[in-house]
């Protein structure tokens, strides 16, 4: 390629498709679920909330999650490189630093909508894309050390989005079941992203990512991962039992029965069934979320 080529190609505007696969559409669902469950758990689901709910809804999963994916991207674009050089930003879809350039106005983007939204939403915003700088940008780079970097992306991607919806509907902090059970869902994602790293461990113990499973082996991580899934599972059965919520405890308790036989099989053979284990068990999990949202939204929306 010549000089003048070369120039162009930097100077050149990405495409859409370019930009959207920068973003990762698919890995929008989880914040965006979590503060559904939010909005679900302080009974803020009627019509006229629809504008609000759709609007935080947007902001947890195209704009901050997408903004994540982008900063992300930009960071790792040499690591890529060697790992997946088809991904966006090595492959040239993704010309010159327009990386960096969206990843920016994708930050900017989401302050302002989180401004719109209310005070405890913008605040939530901003701890948000602090983590999401933090996990992929020197010096921090959370993400090079795997409990670290799991607890963080966990807390963002569930604990955090629950608390804002919550948070912005009662206009102050949420009452105490649904901050506890938004933190125990968040640790839980800790083992969830660890299923994220078994595809890797190779190139991450090379290039000096310290992942669970490059920590502790495949198998002791797998270990790890399904007992930081399931013991929040479980506590949260145990307090809505506590709470009176018979029913909802043992359909959670239901779900979990499910993916702990799914676990058994997991733990075998991690690094060929991380993907299969978590196509399974993160549905599974996620639906009891809902379901604890429901059970919190008759707890707090009750007459005293």
């Amino acid at each position: 390629m010549n000089a003048y080529s070369a120039s162009k190609r930097q100077a050149a505007l990405p495409g859409p498709s370019a930009v959207l696969a920068l973003l990762k559409p698919i890995t929008w669902f989880p914040p965006m679920w979590a503060y559904a469950c939010g909005a679900v758990s302080v009974g803020a689901i009627g019509p006229e909330r629809w504008p609000y709910i759709l609007g935080g809804i947007v902001l947890a999963g195209p704009l901050i999650c997408g903004g994540s994916q982008a900063i992300n991207d930009w960071f790792d674009r040499h690591v890529d490189a060697i790992n997946e050089p088809d991904r966006v930003i090595p492959s040239g879809r993704m010309p010159g630093r327009w990386g960096l350039y969206i990843a920016i106005l994708w930050t900017v983007l989401s302050l302002a909508v989180a401004a719109l939204l209310g005070p405890w939403v913008l605040v939530a915003a901003i701890i948000g894309l602090i983590l999401a700088w933090a996990y992929s940008m020197p010096p921090f780079r959370l993400k090079l050390n795997g409990w670290w970097g799991n607890g963080a992306v966990g807390f963002s991607y569930e604990s955090l989005p629950w608390m804002t919806a919550a948070a912005a509907a009662l206009g102050t902090l949420p009452p105490g079941p649904i901050l506890i059970v938004a933190l125990l869902y968040g640790i839980g994602a800790h083992g969830i992203m660890t299923l994220n790293d078994f595809k890797a461990i190779d190139g991450d113990r090379i290039m000096g990512v310290a992942t669970l499973p490059v920590q502790l082996g495949a198998k002791r991580a797998a270990l790890v991962a399904c007992l930081v899934m399931a013991a929040p599972q479980a506590v949260v059965i145990a307090l809505l039992l506590a709470w009176s919520m018979p029913v909802h405890a043992g359909l959670v308790a239901a779900l979990l029965f499910v993916q702990i036989a799914c676990m058994t099989r997991f733990v075998r053979e991690p690094r060929r069934l991380a993907v299969w284990y978590s196509a399974i068990g993160v549905g599974l999990y996620v639906t009891g979320m809902m379901i604890t949202a429901f059970a919190l939204r008759a707890i707090t929306t009750a007459p005293v």
